[in-house]
């Protein structure tokens, strides 16, 4: 099937649910992209904000796809009461990007409420089920929408191995359903009385549902904390912004440069730090075809923009030019993603990325280029890939390949990609199996001991530096760039699962 052959007017009924029917250009299958869906639009905007609070060192990043191969679906009825910041409410139809909602994350081991964003909103339609709770309240979602309990979050109907799914009597938590008066912010989260399931049933129809990513990856829906579908930093081909319950679908914003290119020639723009590779991996498959960064990056380069890349693929070599110019002018720093070499462990968990030692040869190639590149061992998964030998082999190549830094990120598991990584660690290492458990016990991060153990692992065996680096011909606003770190709520996180 060739690529030019499609037409807008045949794939109509096809775009996904919650794209602009005006954004849209065109919609089709590509057998030869591992069946892959892809979805052109015409993007408002092409620069995200980073939140302040979330202590980047960034404050900008560029997302020209979003795309996933696993379905994350987690959706509600329009009509649902999501508590807003403001402390009053608003139905979950009626929200939109940009609105400040109530959310939770974990502190010193405590689930609190804080302030969250709306990054994304969409609609699809499914069938759905009726969760009614002990004090009358109801909530209409589809089966796979999950909720938070006592003992974690739960599934509204059995989705096999995915997770738990709830019962009757299962406590759910919050119990806050408006605060017009008094922010709730930094109060901990908990269970009330009349939050317990009294019964599920279907409704034996489907319904249009809709559903919210935050900054939080939840929100609070007719008082009780409710999963949304978060930018799941999941393995490569996980990563996904909002691509909701639709596998294998890869929306492409066709017009990114044009529009970052307007955005960055306002007079407003403060050339603040860029960075790309951070949510989707800008040099996925589909750039080979569509070839959007290079233009992207020739924007950043016109208006004296500094910026930087994480990626796992060679592909950025093919843009090694401008890549050099941003080097000599207002500054690239570019990150390779190399969390082993180890080919049964690559290919079980990377299955769809280029090889980890073409990309510590790209290192190599940036560097000989004069364009400053390290690699991220990322994650380093404790049983898996941390093993001295291991880190030691990458640590060794990346030096020779003249690395400009060779940071180690442990392994992190935000609610739902635990389940996920959990699924997979039970078929390929169940002897691990009581470890993780105990590891990732009502946590997503690694205990400080264990980050300790892992960082001494590391510089154990971290060669003496032998080669000069590059230098940069002209400073970063006065600043050396720091590794990008993916985005995230109040927590560090990591750029992919795998």
């Amino acid at each position: 099937m060739r690529w030019e052959s499609q037409h807008v007017e045949r794939e109509r009924e096809r775009r996904l649910p919650r794209l602009d029917a005006d954004a849209v250009v065109r919609t089709f299958d590509a057998p030869e992209a591992l069946d892959i869906r892809f979805h052109e639009v015409h993007a408002k905007s092409a620069l995200n904000a980073v939140p302040k609070r979330s202590r980047m060192p960034f404050r900008w990043t560029i997302n020209p796809y979003r795309g996933c191969s696993h379905a994350c679906t987690y959706c509600s009825h329009g009509e649902t009461s999501v508590l807003m910041y403001d402390g009053r409410t608003k139905p979950l139809a009626d929200l939109r990007a940009g609105d400040e909602v109530y959310g939770t994350v974990r502190r010193r081991g405590r689930r609190r409420y804080v302030a969250s964003r709306v990054v994304e909103h969409w609609e699809v339609v499914k069938p759905g089920y009726r969760t009614v709770l002990a004090d009358d309240t109801e909530l209409v979602t589809s089966g796979d929408h999950r909720f938070l309990t006592a003992a974690g979050w739960q599934f509204v109907r059995d989705q096999g191995r995915e997770g738990a799914a709830l019962g009757r009597g299962t406590p759910l938590v919050g119990g806050v359903r408006e605060s017009k008066r008094l922010s709730i912010a930094g109060n901990e989260v908990g269970t009330v009385d009349g939050l317990h399931v009294q019964w599920i049933e279907p409704t034996r129809r489907e319904h249009r549902f809709y559903d919210i990513t935050t900054t939080t990856a939840d929100f609070i829906a007719n008082g009780v904390v409710s999963h949304n579908c978060f930018a799941r930093p999941t393995h490569t081909y996980l990563d996904l912004d909002a691509g909701r319950d639709f596998e294998r679908e890869i929306v492409v914003k066709v017009n990114v440069p044009e529009v970052l290119r307007a955005e960055l020639a306002r007079p407003s723009w403060k050339r603040e730090q860029v960075a790309l590779g951070t949510n989707t991996d800008p040099y996925q498959w589909v750039e080979s075809r569509y070839k959007l960064m290079p233009e992207i990056w020739q924007a950043l380069l016109d208006s004296d923009t500094p910026c930087s890349l994480v990626t796992k693929s060679p592909l950025a070599l093919r843009d090694i030019d401008v890549l050099r110019a941003l080097a000599d002018g207002p500054g690239v720093t570019v990150f390779f993603s190399v969390p082993t070499l180890d080919e049964r462990a690559w290919r079980e968990t990377e299955p769809h990325t280029p090889s980890p030692r073409a990309r510590l040869e790209a290192v190599r190639k940036m560097n000989e280029a004069g364009i400053p590149c390290g690699i991220l061992m990322a994650p380093l998964m404790p049983g898996i890939n941390d093993s001295p030998e291991q880190v030691g082999e990458i640590l060794r190549i990346a030096e020779d390949a003249g690395a400009i830094s060779a940071a180690a990120i442990p392994l992190h598991l935000r609610p739902g990609v635990k389940e996920v990584f959990f699924d997979w660690m039970r078929v390929h290492r169940p002897d691990l199996m009581p470890r993780y458990e105990e590891l990732y016990r009502n946590r997503s991060y690694v205990t400080s001991a264990e980050k300790r153990r892992i960082t001494d692992v590391v510089e154990s065996v971290r060669p003496p530096r032998r080669k000069p680096r590059p230098q940069r011909r002209r400073p970063v606003r006065g600043h050396t760039v720091e590794p990008p770190r993916p985005e995230r709520a109040t927590e560090d996180a990591q750029p992919t699962l795998f």
